[in-house]
């Protein structure tokens, strides 16, 4: 058999995939298109301070409150955007690494929401912290990458499975659990420092995946809230199939006369046929019919 091209498998994983594939895949593909209109800008001798504003205004999350009002979706487009690789390279390896244990536990769908939600939960607390704590206002931070929406996977994960073990740096084993704390602890100490991490926007969505997994099989979870909410939403909108009528016609004499005299012939045989071999000779659709027709009168 022959094996599928890079194109054809790309396509495979978009559509039967798992969560974790196709949300990689998107963080990638997003990435390659800001290379290459940052390419295409500088080919036309475009100001790369013009293009890289454009930029950031179309994609990333800008803590200052009247950037946010004017694009709120970045909300959304930041935890996609990466701008360098090193930044990439590393949030893909953390998501792969998380995700694929994710899904040994939940949904490929509860990943995607945890992912989404995640990330808004994220981008929402650094967007209060900017603007609430006085010695961070004014800085207008960029918000972009899908750290917050990593972490929210992480955390769930790894408060759900504490003792899950895994292999830090592929030699040392370590419950899962210590990882989490010491990432939180870290992103907790960093607050305030200049060092152009989001430290917030972690938090939130740690705080986002530890909400994720309290009262998990019940109607009280926020992501089974979130998900019935989704779906009211998607049968409110839904188009109802026009529901098909069909028109009784009477029967004329001769198509009467004729099912009627089929009818007698069938009843009939069968019962020649019980005549000659007995009623337990009967085949099913047989005695169905009999039976229909005694009821019938």
């Amino acid at each position: 058999m022959q094996g599928r091209n890079f194109l054809e498998e790309l396509k495979h994983q978009l559509h039967a995939g798992t969560m974790t594939n196709r949300l990689i895949i998107v963080n990638v593909c997003v990435f390659l298109v800001i290379v290459l209109l940052k390419k295409g800008f500088l080919l036309f001798n475009i100001d790369p301070l013009i293009s890289d504003n454009w930029i950031h205004q179309l994609l990333d999350l800008n803590s200052s409150l009247p950037a946010f009002i004017r694009a709120p979706w970045g909300l959304i487009t930041s935890i996609f955007t990466h701008e360098q690789f090193g930044h990439l390279l590393f949030n893909m390896l953390f998501l792969y690494f998380s995700g694929r244990f994710f899904e040994q536990y939940f949904t490929r769908k509860k990943l995607w929401l945890t992912y989404l939600f995640g990330g808004i939960c994220g981008g929402l607390l650094e967007l209060v912290a900017n603007n609430v704590f006085p010695a961070m206002q004014g800085t207008n931070v960029v918000i972009l990458g899908a750290s917050g929406s990593i972490m929210a996977i992480f955390t769930a994960l790894a408060f759900y499975q504490p003792n899950l073990q895994v292999n830090l740096f592929g030699i040392f084993p370590i419950r899962i659990y210590f990882l989490a704390l010491f990432f939180l602890f870290k992103d907790l100490i960093n607050i305030g420092t200049d060092d152009q991490i989001a430290h917030f926007a972690h938090l939130g969505g740690a705080l986002f995946g530890l909400l994720s997994i309290q009262n998990l099989h019940s109607s009280k979870n926020i992501l089974n809230r979130i998900d019935g909410f989704f779906s009211r939403f998607r049968t409110f909108f839904q188009v109802k199939k026009k529901v098909k009528t069909t028109t009784n016609r009477f029967k004329t004499d001769e198509e009467f006369n004729r099912e009627k005299h089929l009818k007698q012939v069938k009843m009939d045989q069968i019962l020649d046929k019980i005549s000659k071999s007995g009623y337990d000779s009967l085949s099913k659709s047989e005695k169905d019919f009999l039976f229909n027709q005694s009821k019938n009168g």
